[in-house]
């Protein structure tokens, strides 16, 4: 499968793991097989990667903006942790979202979120030694669910359902 244009993002904390894996050597050759063209990088409170891009990649690396929505939308592949925010607003815009799950995070919410979304088949989960496999490989983004659609209501009830919240 192709992915002309990969978004990752950590949100607006840490998580230099995945950048790292993400702007490796290996990654980035992986990358320019599946035709990708250009890899932004949301990079939230993290270290400013070094990157050797020997591949010829159009490489964009920002902190944090007021919206990425406009990432979201232009992405033909979304990496990212499993931040509510990330998932739902990937989601809703119907992209293919790899969650990688932040290991290093104690009472781990994420994995929580990440696991029901997986369960209900909307979403890809890996760990940090999983993410160049799972990009070398030929994973099926076609075996994804959508996301249901609806308003913002209707999205927060399903979220509080799928975390056993329902009232």
């Amino acid at each position: 499968m192709a992915f002309s244009n990969v978004f990752v993002t950590v949100g607006t904390t840490k998580f230099d793991k995945l950048i790292d894996i993400i702007t490796s050597q290996e990654a980035l050759k992986i990358l320019k097989k599946k035709n990708c063209k250009k890899l932004t990088l949301q990079i939230g409170q993290g270290k400013t990667p070094k990157i050797e891009n020997d591949y010829g990649l159009n490489i964009e690396v920002f902190r944090i903006k007021e919206s990425i929505e406009n990432e979201i939308l232009n992405a033909s592949l979304i990496i990212g942790h499993a931040g509510a925010g990330t998932c739902l607003q990937s989601l809703q815009a119907g992209k293919k979202l790899l969650v990688v799950i932040n290991e290093d995070l104690m009472n781990n919410h994420q994995l929580e979120l990440a696991d029901r979304l997986f369960d209900e088949g909307y979403i890809h989960v890996a760990y940090y030694s999983d993410i160049i496999a799972i990009l070398n490989s030929d994973f099926n983004y076609l075996q994804l669910k959508p996301f249901p659609a609806g308003n913002t209501y209707n999205y927060i009830k399903f979220i509080n359902k799928m975390m056993g919240f329902e009232f």
